[in-house]
């Protein structure tokens, strides 16, 4: 049970990427056929004692390539073979509900502490470490993001306290039953930037595929720093702090030189294989009469969540001028 609510979460993050333009019951077809043919396989690679990265000596904690590469990569190619959004409603696709973004936002942290402590599989000393180093992670990530929105906008959007949350979490899923306390909050310093600049215009102008949720930055980038991160501040006494995983070897604090290559082969192998075959299930499903992934035109201007007999409707626009004074010139304002 506690593995299939991580492959559920893991499919729930990847819907993200459909945000504004994807239909509904075409996700339920990908999600099915892509935790056969994408999730399972990459599970069985680290978390099973015969895979190949688990024989290979790769560190992931709980789950940084199943869950956060894979899902971010896969999201990225759900969001590419739907295209981008309308220009109208990209225009227009501003948080409406801050209080909503911040109790999901509290929901998450608090899960993400089972998520990471209960991957120890008990109750000992590594699950405390994993609990205390996710918490110190998103909240230094959070701290590093604020400041940056700070010093470029001269403010802190409420939005960006939950951006900088999340991707510190993701970054501590590798990491968090591994590392020491410090090095968890150091950890966060560094992804908060990363992720920050990963999130602006300019690296989504230039990446050319619209991820509306950021869904590959905030969890497939993030979860790569971890499982670096892994490479060098991995601790063989930590990871034995459950009393049952002995005799695996740390990262570069404990002399273990060759596991940075490991792990980014590990990396290139999770992000490649949930690009490639997400694309071409995508693309399968899509072809399928009835399952089309992309909404019609009128459903994505008249909001995804509106009603099907809605679709047709013809809307009259009627505009009433208000004309106002300010500061010497006069704006007219229009309302429908």
């Amino acid at each position: 049970m506690f593995q299939g609510l991580f492959c559920a979460v893991t499919g729930a993050i990847i819907v993200g990427a459909s945000a504004e333009r994807g239909r509904l019951i075409p996700v339920f077809a990908f999600c099915f056929v892509w935790a056969t043919l994408v999730y399972c396989p990459l599970t069985c690679w680290i978390w099973n004692s015969n895979g190949w990265a688990a024989k290979f000596g790769v560190l992931d904690y709980a789950g940084g390539g199943p869950v956060e590469i894979g899902s971010g990569f896969s999201g990225l190619a759900y969001a590419w073979v739907l295209g981008p959004r309308l220009e109208r409603t990209r225009a227009n696709s501003h948080p409406h509900d801050l209080i909503r973004v911040a109790i999901g936002t509290l929901f998450l942290w608090f899960g993400w502490l089972a998520f990471n402590g209960a991957s120890s599989l008990g109750a000992n000393f590594k699950a405390l470490y994993a609990c205390f180093n996710s918490s110190s992670t998103a909240v230094t990530a959070m701290l590093s993001w604020c400041l940056i929105d700070f010093v470029r906008q001269s403010r802190v959007h409420p939005v960006a306290l939950s951006s900088g949350i999340i991707s510190g979490l993701v970054a501590a899923t590798p990491t968090s039953g591994m590392i020491s306390f410090w090095s968890s909050a150091v950890l966060g310093l560094v992804t908060g930037p990363i992720c920050y600049l990963g999130t602006q215009p300019r690296f989504k102008t230039w990446l050319r595929i619209d991820d509306s949720m950021d869904i590959l930055v905030e969890h497939g980038v993030a979860g790569i720093i971890g499982l670096l991160w892994n490479a060098f501040f991995a601790m063989d006494s930590i990871i034995a702090s459950d009393g049952a995983t002995l005799g695996v070897a740390g990262g570069w604090l404990n002399r273990n030189w060759v596991v940075l290559g490991k792990q980014i082969a590990y990396i290139c192998a999770c992000a490649g294989y949930s690009f490639v075959v997400s694309t071409i299930i995508c693309h399968v499903i899509n072809r399928i009469p009835g399952l089309r992934l992309r909404a019609d035109e009128k459903v994505e201007m008249c909001g995804m969540d509106c009603e099907v007999g809605l679709v047709e409707l013809d809307v009259t626009v009627v505009t009433e001028a208000m004309p106002r004074e300010t500061g010497g010139k006069t704006e007219v304002q229009g309302f429908c």
